[in-house]
């Protein structure tokens, strides 16, 4: 069932791998701007069109009262609600590491101060899918970091189950995570009211979060007016694996990131011919067990392979080119291995840390860059929520000391205007 790829072949299949995307935006974009423009100019009304039409609810009061909130808090299991309170700390200590603090310094010992001025953004959305996929996850890795930050207003959107009503593990981690509103929207609309405001949604700076094609179409129109985290792709697992690697491992593995559609890719890099057969045949006897075993066989059937190469180097710059969002290293020796890797999103090291670990419980974000785009993103992080402003302090004396350089630099420019900012300040 899945592909055994050859060296020859090896690079057409990475070609494709990183060319994929769920996001064929073409097929929906008119409509996304239909609904985006509708929402910008005619605010609730619009958005209680599309809430009726798309989430299945008529309401005129989309905002969730502490009742509810409460009401999800006394409901929930009680052993969930311990699970989501402990991955809130491990992700809570792993991001509080990340912040940054405003510094200034004096450079040469002259008069002169230069620095940067570290600001929370005051307001920022973030959207957690809902309805048939609901991720508490999702609303720690995002909610997390943005409180770290300093973020004064937090507001979370997301839809509707079919009785009306937001999943309780969905609240509860929103309460635990200090969210500061909730409002039962989704979709392309509720970006929209994100980026927009409303008469009853304010407008925020930057919106986070994953969703369907129509929410990743919708952040990628109002990315023109309002800051978003990225366009992310289908979710993707490359393991680079030795000889002595556990197939089992691996097979479960693969099926891990390939249950989540049929678009995800999962990928074997191994330098061992039988490590590859033995990963083939356990892998189709374990799918026949899962219960989203079809969308896992078009997974991978239609991404994912095994490539076969010469030595464990090569199998590195493989995962190297490749660029995944998640990669696993199985061999002796990963803590040596893993510091030959320049792009990945996150990377697993050894038998017991498997992807999912991430995925929930570690404290590492879980929102990583895909398609290949580790090769210049990063994860979710503090830094998503700040802003950093320049500082600049010149004495009369250091000016002084400077202004030539300054001036000629404008004069090669042709800006005489910036010279003359200069030379004024000299003159009798």
């Amino acid at each position: 069932m899945i592909k055994i790829i050859k060296e020859k072949s090896n690079r057409k299949f990475i070609q494709d791998l990183n060319s994929r995307s769920a996001n064929d935006y073409k097929k929906v974009l008119k409509d996304v701007e239909n609904i985006v423009e509708d929402v910008k100019e005619n605010g609730d009304k619009a958005l209680k069109k599309y809430a009726e039409k798309y989430d299945g609810i008529k309401t005129d009061n989309f905002l969730v009262s502490p009742t509810e909130i409460e009401e999800a808090l006394n409901n929930i299991d009680s052993k969930l609600l311990k699970t989501i309170k402990k991955a809130y700390e491990n992700v809570y200590d792993y991001h509080k590491r990340q912040k940054r603090e405003t510094t200034t310094y004096k450079p040469h010992d002259e008069d002169t101060i230069l620095g940067q001025i570290i600001n929370p953004i005051k307001k920022a959305g973030i959207y957690v899918p809902g309805g048939k996929a609901a991720y508490p996850s999702t609303v720690i890795m995002n909610a997390v970091p943005a409180k770290i930050a300093g973020v004064e207003e937090l507001v979370m959107i997301t839809p509707v189950k079919k009785d009306g009503k937001v999943l309780n593990s969905i609240l509860a981690a929103a309460n635990i995570c200090g969210v500061d509103k909730i409002y039962k929207i989704g979709g392309a609309h509720g970006i929209a009211a994100l980026a927009y405001g409303t008469e009853t949604i304010s407008k925020v700076f930057k919106i986070t979060g994953p969703g369907n094609i129509y929410v990743s179409a919708a952040k990628k129109i109002v990315s023109e007016s309002v800051g978003i985290d990225m366009i992310a792709g289908p979710s993707e697992i490359l393991i680079v694996a030795d000889k002595n690697a556990n197939p089992k491992y691996i097979a479960a593995d693969l099926i891990s990131q390939a249950e989540h559609d049929e678009m995800a890719a999962s990928i074997l890099v191994t330098d061992s011919h039988i490590l590859a057969e033995k990963v083939s045949n356990i892998l189709e006897n374990m799918i026949e067990k899962m219960t989203r075993k079809e969308i896992i066989k078009k997974s991978i059937e239609n991404y994912g392979g095994i490539i076969l190469t010469d030595s464990l180097n090569e199998s590195l710059e493989i995962a190297n080119e490749v660029a995944p969002e998640h990669l696993e290293i199985l061999t002796v020796n990963p803590f040596e291995d893993y510091k030959k890797i320049h792009n990945a999103g996150a990377i697993f090291l050894g038998e017991f840390s498997p992807e999912p670990v991430g995925d929930y419980f570690a404290g590492p974000n879980h929102t990583l860059p895909t398609s290949g785009t580790s090769k210049f993103s990063s994860p979710l992080s503090v830094d998503d929520f700040i802003k950093k402003t320049s500082l600049i302090y010149y004495s009369r004396e250091s000016l002084e000391s400077s202004k030539d350089h300054i001036i000629r630099f404008a004069e090669n420019e042709g800006l005489t205007g910036h010279a003359e900012s200069i030379k004024i300040r000299f003159k009798e």
